[in-house]
């Protein structure tokens, strides 16, 4: 296909969007699969956010909007960050965007030039490095560790930072290990920042809502005030309010950088679905009753995951603070055989073994940029977590 770009041979495919696509199919062929590869609350979105879009329906708010968003959501998403927060932005330095993906995609298009670094802590939500790649940047990866729970440490960011260091992109909770950052653990990585004037920060706040236990939730703006004139802070309604499919995510920061992502959403997709922008105004005005629900639901199954999977031959799974995921470590089953009689060489080995064996689905490590491991969400009923961990435990224990 001689008419294609390049730039598409430098991306690779959504690794999560694959894997659940393979499930899907096996599930067609009349296969008993339980998938644990997407990322996505198994809740209902609230009554009174659908009830707000079908009044908005009514109302006739079904013409195109301004592109940055209605102004009712732009000055909710203002008061949102001031409230839980505590971080002043007026209306007109906030954006709406068709989902959080775009937001993230329009600020990488507005400001990177061919060579520009943006550093990515791995392992990181698969979209980053193909957005950073797709707008002419190069992702500089800087590891973390299962010792330090996943979490970007300030030595080696330190030493990631060049003169060509663009952005870092910073996701708490994070996507695919659920880890947060405390309040001391973000101050240590934005005391490094200080001291690099040049590096602007993205933040991923999408999960912010669902931490667990007495963990509190910090934004690094909100940690470093004087990060504040070069930090885009980043969120949406998609998991908080179980809104994926309604597509909306917003951004607050500087008022250069939001007109250039108003100006590049102008000649790309414009203002959001109106429809969706009205349910999104209610959700972040209206009662947030229903996040104590989720909260009380997903630690349970978190609790309930980590447990089983640490009683699992061969596995070791951190207990994560935030999200709907957890990142098990399957080191100790590489060189193993299975059930098939196949080698498992690697962590891509593993979950496509499992999924074969045992029909659960699971995202490998390696596709997060850091292996051997395997991401799971737990986004599902307790009773489908039973199953499918036992699954997992009857495969771990087969292996030879």
């Amino acid at each position: 296909m001689g008419f294609l770009s390049d730039a598409l041979s430098r991306i690779k495919p959504s690794a999560t969007i694959v894997i659940t696509q393979k499930a899907r199919d096996l599930k067609a062929q009349g296969r008993d699969v339980i998938s644990l590869s997407v990322g996505e609350p198994d809740f209902d979105t609230p009554e009174n956010i659908k009830e707000a879009a079908m009044a908005a329906i009514r109302r006739g708010e079904t013409k195109y909007t301004p592109v940055p968003g209605i102004v009712p959501l732009r000055e909710a998403i203002a008061r949102k960050f001031k409230r839980e927060n505590g971080l002043d932005y007026t209306p007109s330095q906030t954006i709406v965007s068709t989902g959080g993906k775009q937001v993230i995609y329009n600020a990488l298009l507005a400001t990177l030039n061919p060579g520009d670094e943006v550093i990515v802590p791995t392992p990181y939500w698969v979209s980053y490095p193909e957005m950073v790649v797709l707008c002419g940047g190069k992702a500089v990866f800087v590891d973390t560790t299962m010792e330090h729970n996943f979490k970007l440490q300030p030595e080696p960011l330190e030493r990631a930072i060049t003169p060509k260091t663009k952005w870092i992109i910073l996701n708490s909770p994070s996507n695919p290990t659920g880890a947060a950052y405390t309040h001391a653990e973000m101050k240590a990585i934005t005391d490094v920042l200080m001291r690099h004037p040049h590096v602007w920060v993205l933040t991923d706040d999408m999960y912010e809502h669902l931490t667990y236990g007495d963990f509190e939730f910090v934004t690094p703006a909100q940690v470093e005030p004087g990060l504040y004139g070069r930090t885009l802070t980043m969120n949406g309604v998609s998991k908080s309010y179980a809104m994926t499919g309604w597509r909306i995510g917003y951004a607050a920061g500087p008022e250069n950088l939001i007109k250039a992502m108003d100006f590049v959403q102008g000649q790309q997709t414009s203002g959001a679905c109106s429809i969706a922008q009205w349910a999104a105004v209610e959700a972040l005005n209206g009662p947030q009753d229903h996040l104590k629900v989720f909260k009380k639901a997903f630690e349970e199954r978190r609790d309930l995951v980590v447990s089983m999977l640490n009683q699992s031959k061969y596995l070791k799974c951190p207990m994560p603070e935030g999200a709907f995921y957890v990142y098990p470590s399957c080191a100790e089953a590489i060189g193993k055989t299975a059930p098939s009689g196949k080698v498992l060489h690697t962590d891509e080995d593993f979950v496509s073994e499992l999924l074969e064996a045992e029909g659960v689905a699971a995202v490998h490590g390696s596709a997060f940029g850091l292996g051997p491991n395997f991401r799971i969400s737990y986004a599902t009923s307790n009773a489908v977590l039973e199953d499918a961990c036992n699954r997992i435990q009857r495969f771990c224990g087969s292996l030879r």
